[in-house]
Formats: C-alpha cells, sequence, structure tokens
C-alpha cells in the first residue's frame, strides 16, 4: 500500500447528468466479455443511453469465477438490461426495432454470427442510415480477419508476451490490456464518426482489432529494431536498464520499493540527501553514462543505504525531494491508496446478488469534474419490459414472449 506522505486538499465532484456530453445518444450493444463491454460503459459514464442486449438468462460473464469474477461488475454499470432470445425470429424483430431507433450499435460476435439474424451492418443501415455500428474484433481487414483471437492470443503472435516475458519463456500482459484499449478505440471511432454524421446525414461503419491495438503498443519496440537491428530484451529477462539508480530496494521493514534517478540534477538531489558524504561530489558518477557503467558497485551500495529506512519514511523522503518512486503494491491495496479514495477515482458499486464493491471512474476529467456513475450493474432483464413497452408492446404481447422464453426479465 503507498504510505501516507504529504497530501493535496482535493473534494473530487462529478459532472451532472443532464451536462454529460453524451446525453441523448442511444446504444445498443450487443457483446460480452471484455472488449465490447468496455466499449458500452465508456460511452454509458459518457451520458449515453446504453442498452445492453443479452441472452434470457444473462451475459456469460455474469457467471464468471475466478480470474473472471471481475468481468461483468467493472464494465457494466450505467447500463440497461434486455434479456431477448436472439436465435428466435420474434427477439431478433425487436432488436432490429430498437437499432432503427439507435444512434449506435455496438458488436464483438463473428462477422456471420449477426449476420444469420439479419443483424449485420448493411442490413441494419438500410433501415437506418444514420446508424454508427461499431464491430468489435480480433483481427482488421487482411488474411486473418476472420480468425477468432483472445487478448493472449494477440499478446503472444504480437510480441507483448515475449518483450513481457523472461528469455524463451513468454509471458502475457495479466491485464486484459488489448480487449480494454481496443475497445477506446472503438469509442473514439463512435465518437468520430457522431461527429461526422451531423455534416452528413450518415452513419458509418467503424471496426477495432485486438491485433492492431497490440501492434500500436509494441510500436516502440518494432522501430528499435529497425533502428538498431537488436531486438529488445525482455523484461523478465537480466537486463541492465540504461540509468544508474532505477531499481527495487528492500525496506528495514520489509517493504519493496522502485527508485528511479535518471536525470544528472537527480542524481545530484539524490546523491546528496540519501548517499554518504562524498557522493554528489564523486567524479566517477558525474554523468548517466558514468553512472550506468558503475552500476556494478553503485547499485549495491544504494540498496544498503535504502534498506536502513522505513517504507513510510523513505516514501515521505523522496516525496519530498520530488524524485520518482513507487512501491510496490498488489491490485487490491489501491483500494486503500489515499489519492484515488480521496480523489474519486473509486466509485462505491452494488451488484445485482447485493455485493458491494468499488471501481475505477473513466480516467478522465471534464472542467476539473470526473464522470461517475448513475447507475449499478443491472440486473439480468431488469429493464426489458420498460425498453418493450417503449416498442410498443402492451402487457398481453409482453406476458406472451414471457411465456414462450423469448424474453427474460
Amino acid at each position: 500500500m503507498n504510505p501516507t506522505v504529504a497530501q493535496h486538499s482535493y473534494t473530487p465532484t462529478y459532472i451532472a447528468h443532464d451536462d454529460l456530453p453524451l446525453k441523448g445518444v442511444r446504444v445498443l450493444e450487443i457483446s460480452h466479455m471484455i472488449m465490447g463491454p468496455a466499449t458500452g460503459m465508456t460511452l454509458a459514464d459518457l451520458g449515453a443511453e446504453v442498452i445492453k442486449v443479452e441472452p434470457v438468462d444473462g451475459d456469460r460473464t455474469r457467471r464468471l469465477k475466478s480470474a473472471g469474477i471481475g468481468y461483468f461488475p467493472v464494465f457494466n454499470r450505467n447500463k440497461q438490461s434486455f434479456a431477448v432470445d436472439l436465435k428466435s425470429a420474434e427477439g431478433q424483430k425487436l432488436v432490429r426495432e430498437l437499432a432503427a431507433k439507435a444512434d449506435i450499435l455496438l458488436e464483438n460476435f463473428r462477422d456471420d454470427s449477426l449476420l444469420q439474424y439479419g443483424l449485420d451492418y448493411d442490413s441494419l443501415s438500410r433501415a437506418n442510415p444514420r446508424l454508427i455500428y461499431v464491430s468489435l474484433k480480433g483481427f482488421l481487414s487482411g488474411p486473418y480477419r476472420n480468425r477468432t483471437a483472445l487478448d493472449e492470443v494477440v499478446q503472444m503472435m504480437g510480441g507483448l508476451a515475449y518483450v513481457n516475458g523472461g528469455e524463451n519463456r513468454p509471458q502475457r500482459a495479466a491485464a486484459s490490456v488489448n480487449d480494454i484499449l481496443g475497445g477506446q478505440f472503438g469509442v473514439i471511432g463512435a465518437l468520430s464518426a457522431l461527429y461526422e454524421r451531423d455534416r452528413t446525414g450518415k452513419g458509418k461503419h467503424i471496426r477495432s482489432g485486438l491485433f492492431e491495438t497490440n501492434l500500436l503498443l509494441v510500436a516502440q519496440f518494432i522501430t528499435q529494431f529497425e533502428l538498431t537491428g537488436v531486438p529488445p530484451t525482455p523484461m523478465g529477462a537480466k537486463r541492465e536498464p540504461p540509468w544508474g539508480v532505477y531499481d527495487l530496494f528492500d525496506t528495514s521493514d520489509g517493504g519493496r520499493i522502485f527508485v528511479a534517478v535518471v536525470s544528472d540534477a537527480q542524481w545530484k538531489t539524490f546523491a546528496a540527501q540519501f548517499m554518504p558524504a562524498g557522493w554528489a561530489g564523486d567524479a566517477r558518477l558525474f554523468s548517466a553514462i558514468d553512472r550506468e557503467a558503475a552500476r556494478p558497485w553503485v547499485v549495491p551500495a544504494v540498496a544498503e543505504v535504502l534498506k536502513q529506512w522505513t517504507m513510510a519514511d523513505l516514501c515521505a523522503a523522496l516525496e519530498k525531494a520530488n524524485l520518482s518512486y513507487a512501491p510496490v503494491n498488489q491490485p487490491h491495496d489501491l483500494l486503500k491508496d489515499p489519492h484515488l479514495t480521496q480523489g474519486g477515482a473509486l466509485m462505491p458499486t452494488v451488484l445485482p446478488g447485493g455485493e458491494h464493491i468499488s471501481t475505477p471512474a473513466l480516467p478522465l476529467e471534464m472542467n476539473g469534474q470526473k464522470v461517475g456513475k448513475r447507475s449499478d450493474p443491472p440486473k439480468v432483464g431488469e429493464h426489458t419490459v420498460a425498453i418493450l413497452k417503449s416498442l410498443g408492446l402492451d402487457d398481453e404481447s409482453i406476458a406472451l414472449l414471457r411465456a414462450n422464453g423469448k424474453i427474460g426479465g
């Protein structure tokens, strides 16, 4: 956990619903897992009305356990749930009616899955030429277009697992980085098309791809090879950083902390305030190149000095000296991080089963205000009846659909 250091006073405020930038935009989300729901959540947080289309028994991510247990709780706030049998003619007709009134449709299924239901872009855009149709896929156009992909698949084939692992031991990034970032490119595409529609009156088909997202994440390593002919050393392999102090260190109370001293000015500050007398003026450590060459004896000496500090005192001293540092945390330690808790970045959330958790707000501010939560993740089909009534169905028709297993909720 991040030890207590000097804090700036801050009281978070959130943008009022009526002032959210996407208020009045209707989104139909036909998706599952992470990439689609992350896209829908971002649009919902920004004020859009997002209707989540899910099976009668619910999105299967609702039932995941272990490492997948956080998928649904994190990415489905601020949405309405419309539970429908999409394999039935009745269900398909209802979703087509919703699409006819939507500004944006999100989907992350195989192309032929929605085509067979008449829910593909060509079919829906004929009825609603203003529709912006966002397809979230494994691959964009090219030989791999129809392949099935997962975040781990594109991390392996896209080199991210290689640079993240050790020698001959690729390791995926634990977070679903391509799913989440790829979803945000879906948002960017949707908002760009929405802006363009104001000029043209026409919607557009947007595609965002996991593999191409991964390409952007590893682009710096590709360029490194192109310019030097040397491939990157995997992060998990034994590698020497290009700075004298850029390492993990132990503290006296059993903590671990990362300390980075990268510039000449930072070195002078660090040496004067943390190291024994004489270090700040040592000619052998005058430049960054000198300090990099001296790592074999500098790093052990720094480690011996820093190990005399407690974590809290060392963090406070590094903060005061304006030096870069980071206690080594586990993800759950962030629940007690003072910057996040006092800054309003963690929002209390109640799940359909009654569990109370904290979920992160979107990582942005507008005029100093954060984008907040209007509603918790919905129960399966929580809004089905209200949505059907908005389409003009009466109670008798709705009851018949439910009795025949075509809707849930």
